[in-house]
């Protein structure tokens, strides 16, 4: 077992959510203008995702979020004896780094959102989000373009931010983690289930759309 590697992933998926609920929380105390929150917290979120792919990924692949190493691992990109570690991994760092983060703004260190996000609108949302997200990483690495990953990651994430209804969480690990902080970029429990749901739909979308395209080029 590569234990720097699940480290990696823990490291990384903590970062990443400390990220996207500090900025929020920021955003929210600095001005009480949504679109202005939104948007801190959507140039956070980009950029910290760009530069921890780019710092990570040579030790574990970057991936972050158990969508992606599923998704990979279905697409015999990752060892499927891989998975349950980088999933177990990514699920504890999303709770730590809401903690983190609730503890960075002298919050309680445990909470749990109150914020409702149920909708079929969001639900869709988050289908679009994932299976674009999927579908990136796997035609890149299919056509030989995997050094762009740490650039249209980010790219799509910060563009679905705006275009989706549920501002694009699409990753599973980091959707479970901001329960657990009652801000700006939390999502109460009762939206959870859904979401991940729809997560999962997503990338099996993005998965076969990644082989559709990839046999249409042959």
């Amino acid at each position: 077992m590569n234990y720097k590697a699940i480290l990696a992933e823990f490291l990384g998926t903590g970062l990443l959510v400390a990220a996207v609920i500090g900025s929020g929380i920021m955003a929210s105390n600095l001005s009480g203008d949504l679109l202005v929150a939104l948007i801190a917290n959507g140039i956070s979120t980009v950029l910290v995702l760009g530069i921890l792919i780019l710092t990570l990924g040579p030790v574990s692949g970057g991936h972050f979020n158990p969508v992606v190493s599923i998704a990979l691992a279905i697409d015999q990109r990752f060892k499927p004896v891989r998975v349950a570690p980088y999933i177990v991994a990514q699920f504890a760092g999303a709770f730590a780094g809401a903690v983190l983060a609730n503890v960075m703004f002298g919050s309680a260190a445990i909470q749990v959102s109150s914020k409702g996000m149920v909708s079929e609108g969001a639900a869709i949302g988050e289908v679009v989000a994932t299976a674009g997200l999927v579908f990136i990483i796997l035609n890149l690495i299919k056509t030989k373009r995997a050094e762009l990953i740490p650039v249209a990651v980010p790219a799509w994430i910060g563009t679905a931010y705006f275009f989706t209804s549920s501002t694009s969480f699409a990753n599973p690990a980091a959707t479970v983690g901001r329960i657990f902080s009652d801000s700006f970029a939390g999502i109460g429990p009762q939206s959870v289930p859904s979401f991940v749901i729809a997560q999962l739909l997503g990338a099996a979308l993005g998965i076969v759309l990644a082989k559709v395209f990839a046999k249409s080029k042959k």
